[in-house]
């Protein structure tokens, strides 16, 4: 019996660092999580060092050789995906470090990806959208995110930008945010806008949610008029992409029946059916644990690839 491959996948989150060892198959075999300790005097040595240890740690504890590890982390990865060429504010010293020589593996390739899009390889790998070879993937919380598969492979496009879904216009006049577009689909159902598109009477998504549930008219205005955006803004993605399925990951997903049901016939209204094709909607099967089981997934896809 062939022995399965194996890989290493590490998310480095701005709270936690989180490491995975997990086979081709996505069984996962062991985890580790550790502070990332983002402050104070020599934070980023700190992180770095955490890394270093966990990949060294989990590779000694397979039963077998590491075919590769994957780093997830926040900003835009470089052309060879082996460092964060972008991520100015956060992180200090994540900017430009070279992993594959940090942590001194020898032939084992190491790859970094966006976390966004590594949420899109965990679930292209061993989840949702395994067997698929053209993708939409939607995280949605604080913001929105995103990732996109085209031919079975993750499109990052020039200066590894692309999957910025949520950063698509809905509104040509509507609030300005960090990208410079007007009324983007983040601004439309994002929980960091919630206070505002709610004129202040909701702080929270789970705040607004519980409100609906009990009735509240108000919430229930504000709640549905936000999942009408993102149901338009899944369509517009359906139109340029032309995606098998689309995935919705991140924590408003946690609302279930009360995000899939109204989203479905919100879709139903807007999604052009050439010949009567419609394009499924799924929930991501991975949480917590997704950008560290995506880098993984990414290192897996980028085998024998320069």
């Amino acid at each position: 019996m062939m022995e399965k491959q194996k890989y290493i996948g590490i998310d480095l989150g701005g709270t936690n660092i989180k490491g995975v060892l997990i086979d081709s198959d996505g069984n996962i075999s062991e985890r580790m999580e550790q502070p990332t300790k983002d402050s104070g005097e020599g934070a980023g040595e700190q992180w770095k060092n955490t890394i270093h240890e966990m990949v060294h740690s989990l590779r000694k504890s397979s039963q077998s050789s590491i075919t590769a590890v994957g780093i997830s982390a926040p900003g835009m990865a470089d052309e060879k995906n082996e460092s964060i060429a972008c991520m100015p504010g956060r992180l200090q010293g994540l900017e430009h470090f070279n992993w594959p020589n940090f942590l001194e593996l020898d032939d084992i390739p190491v790859r970094v990806v966006n976390d966004a899009q590594a949420a899109l390889m965990a679930e292209s790998a061993f989840g949702a959208a395994k067997g698929y070879k053209h993708v939409v993937l939607l995280t949605l919380g604080t913001g929105v995110g995103g990732g996109i598969l085209i031919d079975g492979k993750l499109y990052q496009g020039h200066f590894q930008r692309a999957g910025h879904v949520g950063h698509i216009s809905l509104d040509a006049v509507g609030t300005i945010g960090i990208t410079n577009i007007p009324g983007s689909l983040e601004e439309s159902i994002g929980n960091a806008s919630l206070p505002r598109r709610s004129d202040g009477r909701f702080q929270s998504t789970d705040e607004l949610l519980k409100a609906y549930e009990n009735g509240d008219h108000h919430a229930a205005y504000v709640w549905l008029t936000s999942v009408r955006n993102l149901a338009i803004g899944i369509c517009a993605l359906i139109n340029a992409f032309a995606p098998e399925v689309v995935i919705i990951g991140g924590g408003i997903t946690h609302a279930g029946d009360n995000l899939f049901t109204p989203l479905e016939q919100f879709k139903a209204i807007y999604e052009w059916q050439p010949g009567g094709i419609v394009t499924p909607i799924k929930k991501a099967i991975f949480s917590d644990l997704a950008g560290a089981i995506g880098a993984a997934g990414f290192a897996y896809s980028m085998q024998g690839k320069t």
